[in-house]
């Protein structure tokens, strides 16, 4: 409670929300500030047991972890604020996570070395062995502590198949890296779909009104549809908000919805209906966009976009990965001009004045007055019937009023053409641009779907007068992608340089980031088996386990240094001691992590996709790194003792010839 409390200060000072990922950070901080604790505690716990007054075991146990506690929680301190540093989406993104995760794991490092010893000394006392009998609990954990003993034992007379297996894992990790699924951000059913009606340009309100009625009630016939919602925008387009049914009255999820509809919606002539889940976090989307992906092509002229623009939308028509393919169809919109003969209209007594106010009056729907009431007011809008607006032919039945009194027909002096003209032209810089959007096929990854895009515009062959490239959410998932292996690898080398200051060593941090390659290997596969997708949470479970599974080996190394150097043990028999000794803390505090997440696992509301993802990967990675690390991590300590002695060996006699020479 107190580094939760603490987190809410700093959350409240830093102007932070309760969101999505602050939230997140919160739950991941109940597993991770217990560890801290769980050291302090145990180990006081044994001192007490070994015959120390509980207040000289409670100096003597928080001195021995302090520089362990230190080590683990700086190590993972700087994992993420090095994510502050990455600037960009990600940075952005996940600002509050990190800080409120780092503001939460300090203070609970300041409350072990300091409250829990304190409660320690006061409320822990000896049990006396022969006066309470073990539980079965204990005796289970008694019998795990030596069954791991054992098998450590055994494996330590096999290092190198260790060591191999080792090696066979950071390969598993290169090859699950690239084999894995990858999408941007989680699909989530927040309930909500949005619909976005695509019609012919040129359009008017009351001809889009009837269309989207069509497409209102014909979602309003499926099962899990509670309620539609429609608006027309600007131009030719309408909207549509379908509320669905709660989460737990439907068999379907939000997409599976999307999918089962798209065969549903009726055709209707010169419009078409696009349906996409609703997220709580839009990357990348163009506002008013009919789907979350786009390919954009860019040109410097007008007439070679109107060239490549169906080519390209036909190939990716042609793609079976793509779905709802939109884009601009046609030679723009209807326009109608109407030409005034003007000397006729002279000669009939006819004022411009008066042409110019009678189809102001008649098509541009002008206020004219405002009725004012008690409580509201209502604006007076003069207008033809709205029956007659849709067909030119309008324009022969009306008639102006000349100077003498007289009704002149307007189609007495002027005459109407029919043409097609472009409503607008889009840019992006100084380049005009084509969007074509669309969504994914069942099934299909968002890395999938671009791995195809750009198989099938290798084939088309683009000449260098326009360029395409992947916008919207795609877009955003292709710019951050690359750079995902180089974060993770930057996030392991500063937390090697830390660990190398504060061991004043470059043998030891390796030993303790060889838990690594385990812990990515459990949540990849994690991924894999389950049938998900690699995203940006995934990436920021990632970022989590290289900060936390590294607590084992700390564990572990720090007690075996702490040995050697005042027991004058050998690298065996300290790792070995250290192993036993620390195995009831690692299970513990590797136990709290893993519990701290299961919530995000297992929950099931709307929208919980986004957490999902982060309590998949922390599961699997430490349920895998707890496996493997037991056994690995003491292996890979003796190797780089021996190979430490090699190079000192080799350096001694190279040091006494100096030294001779010097003498002499």
């Amino acid at each position: 409670p107190v580094s939760l409390i603490g987190s809410f200060a700093a959350m409240y000072m830093l102007n932070f929300s309760l969101n999505n990922l602050s939230l997140m950070a919160l739950i991941i901080a109940t597993g991770l500030v217990v560890d801290d604790a769980i050291v302090v505690l145990e180990n006081i716990a044994r001192h007490i047991n070994n015959g120390k007054k509980p207040l000289q075991a409670a100096i003597d146990g928080s001195r021995e972890v302090g520089f362990t506690l230190l080590s683990m929680n700086l190590s993972l301190v700087v994992v993420f604020v090095s994510i502050l540093f990455m600037g960009g989406l990600i940075e952005r993104l996940f600002r509050e996570f990190s800080i409120t995760l780092t503001v939460a794991i300090l203070i609970s490092l300041v409350v072990s070395l300091t409250l829990t010893p304190m409660l320690s000394a006061r409320w822990l006392r000896p049990v006396a062995a022969e006066k309470k009998k073990p539980n079965f609990i204990q005796r289970f954990g008694s019998r795990v502590a030596a069954g791991y003993q054992r098998s450590l034992a055994w494996t330590l007379n096999y290092q190198r198949w260790m060591l191999l297996g080792l090696l066979l894992t950071i390969g598993a990790n290169v090859w699950l890296f690239i084999a894995v699924p990858k999408t941007f951000m989680p699909q989530q059913d927040t309930g909500q779909l949005m619909g976005f009606i695509r019609s012919d340009d040129g359009l008017s309100y009351h001809t889009m009104q009837p269309k989207m009625e069509v497409y209102r009630q014909a979602l309003l016939k499926d099962k899990d549809v509670q309620t539609v919602a429609g608006f027309i925008g600007g131009g030719s387009n309408a909207f549509l908000i379908v509320r669905l049914k709660p989460i737990a009255e439907r068999k379907d999820s939000a997409q599976e919805i999307v999918d089962r509809l798209r065969g549903q919606i009726p055709k209707v002539a010169g419009s078409r209906l696009f349906l996409m889940p609703e997220q709580d976090l839009n990357v990348g989307r163009r506002e008013g966009g009919s789907t979350d992906n786009e390919y954009v092509l860019l040109a410097s002229e007008l007439d070679d976009l109107r060239i490549w623009q169906p080519k390209v939308r036909d190939a990716l028509k042609a793609l079976p990965e793509l779905t709802d393919i939109d884009s601009k169809e046609g030679r723009g919109a209807q326009q109608i001009t109407l030409e005034v003969d003007r000397s006729t209209a002279a000669r009939l007594g006819v004022d411009m004045a008066m042409v110019t106010s009678l189809l102001n009056n008649a098509f541009s729907q002008r206020q004219v007055s405002t009725i004012y009431e008690s409580l509201n007011q209502y604006s007076v809008v003069l207008e033809i019937d709205p029956k007659f607006v849709g067909s030119p032919q309008v324009l022969e039945q009306i008639q102006v009023i000349a100077t003498d009194g007289q009704r002149i027909p307007l189609s007495a002096f002027t005459r109407w053409e029919s043409s097609l003209q472009q409503e607008r032209v889009q840019h992006d810089g100084q380049f005009a641009i084509e969007s074509i959007g669309f969504s994914l096929a069942p099934g299909v990854s968002l890395e999938q779907a671009s791995q195809a895009i750009e198989t099938a515009m290798a084939k088309i062959n683009l000449p260098n007068e326009v360029q395409g490239r992947l916008g919207g959410t795609a877009g955003v998932f292709q710019q951050s992608q690359g750079a995902q292996g180089l974060m993770l690898l930057a996030a392991i080398a500063i937390v090697y340089l830390v660990l190398g200051v504060l061991y004043e060593s470059y043998i030891h941090p390796l030993t303790i980031l060889s838990t690594l390659p385990s812990a990515g290997v459990g949540a990849l596969l994690a991924i894999q088996l389950t049938g998900g997708q690699f995203s940006l949470i995934s990436l920021l479970g990632l970022f989590l386990l290289i900060g936390v599974v590294k607590k084992n080996a700390i564990l572990m190394i720090d007690l075996a240094l702490q040995l050697q150097r005042e027991m004058k043990m050998t690298a065996e028999q300290a790792i070995q001691q250290a192993c036993e000794q620390r195995f009831r803390p690692i299970m513990m505090t590797t136990m709290a992590a893993i519990l701290g997440a299961v919530p995000l696992l297992i929950s099931s509301a709307e929208g919980s996709e986004t957490r999902q993802p982060l309590g998949l990967a922390i599961v699997g990675g430490l349920l895998l790194s707890q496996l493997l690390t037991l056994y690995s991590t003491p292996a890979v300590y003796l190797f780089f003792d021996r190979l430490s002695a090699r190079v000192r060996r080799k350096k001694t006699p190279v040091t006494m010839e100096v030294a001779h020479e010097t003498d002499r």
